[in-house]
């Protein structure tokens, strides 16, 4: 199932105020989710600020105004992107057509390598940022997983931005080697009012987190719904969805009626989980979860990922502890047998729940670690 991308607008709308001091491009739904906190504390220490936003609906509740949903046509994958490449061509242009217009003072890209250091390339060519010889100065929140892969994009990020804000304290000596002015502030999962949308209870149902995008979700729910289904038919189980349109893609499945289907902001409790290797995983770990990671995606996606990746792990949890807290099924490993064994284990197996709290305390340790300030408080620095 590949759901159609669709139609962006001729053109985006231009600013409501008629100027902009910030604007704000997150692709995702966890960035969107992330610079959403940032732009409601933001407006909180700087009044009157005018924000725009590529971004979601977190965005647009936090006051900014937004643009364009980018968050309801993100995609992941070689070939899910060549599939798309028409309308991310035409939402390229036209963002580049609407900055060179109304002239941002500073663009703040949220993680979204893939569309925002493209951007940030553009706007330097086009000389609109300051890198380029413009006024525009251009941030980047949510620093790309260069410790992991790709590290040499440190030196055209360095090229083209003014400063970066990561969310791992180890990640600001990624960039040592670099001109780029880079700051840790805070891992947003961890900062003191963040309530988390995942708890662990031994009594609780299974979770089952397929992911955010639609392509992603029409691959995976079904093995996590099969492995469900091995372990126990009848036993209860939650799917987080964050929109509207993925529980669309959700009810495609038939989910069997012991299954519940929650919006994303409530606290789900939770005695296991098959997740797939976003963000929400990463919350499962810090809350102490016990579970494992399917994924699937294209066939040729995944190979060219192999070819061009060299990783030992895909889940952000188990990449930082550099073991797998939770073991990984990918493509045609992710069986329903080997899930529903996986589930067995994190049920049953006292050995690996002691494991798991263990983990999560190191996980805890390696990010809980002070800032100068918040990402709010960072920006602010920028739009004096």
């Amino acid at each position: 199932m590949t759901p159609e991308v669709p139609q962006l607008p001729f053109r985006l709308p231009p600013p409501k105020a008629g100027r902009v001091d910030l604007l704000v491009v997150a692709g995702e739904h966890s960035g969107d989710e992330h610079a959403a906190r940032a732009v409601a504390e933001l407006r909180l220490k700087k009044p009157g600020i005018e924000i725009c936003a590529l971004g979601g609906p977190n965005l647009a509740a936090a006051g900014a105004q937004l643009l364009h949903d980018l968050t309801a046509t993100s995609v992941v994958g070689f070939i899910e992107v060549l599939k798309s490449y028409s309308f991310f061509k035409t939402l390229f242009n036209e963002t580049l057509r609407w900055i060179a217009e109304y002239r941002p003072r500073a663009v703040c890209l949220v993680d979204y390598p893939g569309l925002n250091l493209r951007l940030a390339a553009a706007l330097r060519e086009r000389g609109l940022s300051v890198k380029g010889g413009g006024e525009i100065k251009l941030l980047y929140y949510i620093s790309p997983q260069i410790w992991a892969w790709k590290a040499k994009r440190r030196f055209t990020m360095a090229r083209d931005l003014d400063a970066l804000a990561v969310i791992f304290p180890f990640e600001v000596e990624c960039y040592q080697d670099t001109a780029l002015p880079v700051e840790f502030v805070g891992h947003p999962f961890l900062a003191p009012d963040y309530a988390a949308p995942v708890a662990h209870d031994p009594t609780g149902p299974v979770l089952l987190l397929p992911g955010s995008r639609k392509q992603a979700v029409a691959r995976i729910l079904p093995g996590l719904l099969g492995g469900l289904a091995n372990f126990d038919p009848t036993a209860p189980a939650v799917v987080l969805y964050p929109s509207e349109t993925i529980r669309d893609v959700i009810m495609a499945t038939s989910p069997p009626p012991n299954i519940q289907l929650v919006p994303t902001g409530r606290v789900v409790n939770a005695r296991a989980v098959l997740t797939s290797s976003g963000t929400m995983s990463l919350h499962c770990a810090l809350a102490g979860i016990p579970g494992a990671i399917a994924y699937r995606t294209n066939p040729i996606t995944y190979l060219l990922a192999r070819w061009w990746v060299k990783l030992d792990y895909i889940g952000i949890a188990n990449l930082l502890l550099k073991e797998p807290m939770y073991p990984e099924y990918i493509q045609s490993a992710a069986t329903a047998n080997a899930l529903a064994a996986e589930l067995h284990d994190c049920v049953q197996d006292s050995q690996r729940m002691t494991r798991t709290r263990e983990q999560q305390q190191r996980l805890r340790r390696l990010l809980d670690q002070p800032a100068r300030g918040t990402v709010a408080d960072w920006l602010a620095g920028w739009l004096v």
